[in-house]
């Protein structure tokens, strides 16, 4: 069950939809040491396209998960590394895109990459893709750890998104270090205020998401927030 939709995700038929940003930042205005790869923007993800309501290659989210990561942010840097945010609020619409693409099972050109040892059959009755997903609640972010050192993504044994037992946080048929690495980035978000999945290694949602129950639905976009509202000037650095 993967974090763009299992166990994060609601089924509920009167599920609250809200186009309200007012409580979002654009996450690099909080944690300006972030390095973005949105992978949702780009045609190197799990659908092979652009996925809907992504106009821009940025990282959009509540002002408290920000703030939280900001801490995490601080942390890793002290040993060394970077943060690397994939994804990190997802609207609605882009959920409803994974929707169409996992019906149509014929289109499988990713298939080699991202879900080789499954079938697009067994994605929703194995609850890989659902109708909801936690990322639209706006609390929840997937990433990874940048060595400053290396100047390269830490290895984590498994590429952001893949589809199967080797996303698991736990899995142990990998390397001792790649394990290690795991634990670095799990350890350090733990540490402030952010729950794991299970599934997925790069999957965390602030414990204390102030939208538990509501899913939003305006674009991941510079537009969809303004860069100067009391929310994104409360939690700026200082200069």
């Amino acid at each position: 069950m993967f974090g763009f939709c299992g166990q994060e995700a609601r089924a509920q038929d009167d599920v609250k939809l809200s186009n309200d940003a007012s409580d979002f930042v654009l996450l690099t205005d909080v944690v300006p040491d972030a390095i973005l790869e949105i992978r949702y923007f780009s045609t190197y993800n799990f659908v092979g396209d652009r996925i809907d309501g992504y106009h821009q290659p940025t990282a959009l989210l509540t002002k408290e998960a920000a703030r939280a990561l900001k801490a995490v942010s601080d942390d890793v840097m002290k040993k060394g590394y970077r943060l690397k945010i994939y994804d990190a609020y997802r609207p609605q619409m882009a959920v409803s895109h994974f929707v169409r693409w996992a019906k149509d099972v014929k289109n499988t050109r990713m298939k080699p990459y991202f879900y080789p040892e499954l079938t697009k059959e067994v994605l929703f009755p194995q609850g890989y893709i659902a109708e909801h997903s936690g990322h639209s609640r706006g609390s929840t972010v997937d990433l990874t750890l940048f060595d400053m050192t290396t100047e390269k993504e830490v290895d984590m044994g498994g590429t952001f998104d893949y589809f199967g037992q080797l996303s698991h946080p736990d899995y142990k048929k990998i390397t001792k270090k790649q394990y290690q690495n795991r634990m670095i980035l799990r350890e350090a978000m733990l540490a402030h205020g952010f729950k794991p999945l299970v599934e997925e290694w790069w999957h965390f949602t602030l414990k204390d998401e102030p939208y538990p129950d509501t899913y939003f639905t305006f674009p991941v976009s510079e537009a969809s927030v303004k860069r100067e509202t009391k929310a994104a000037q409360e939690l700026k650095p200082a200069a």
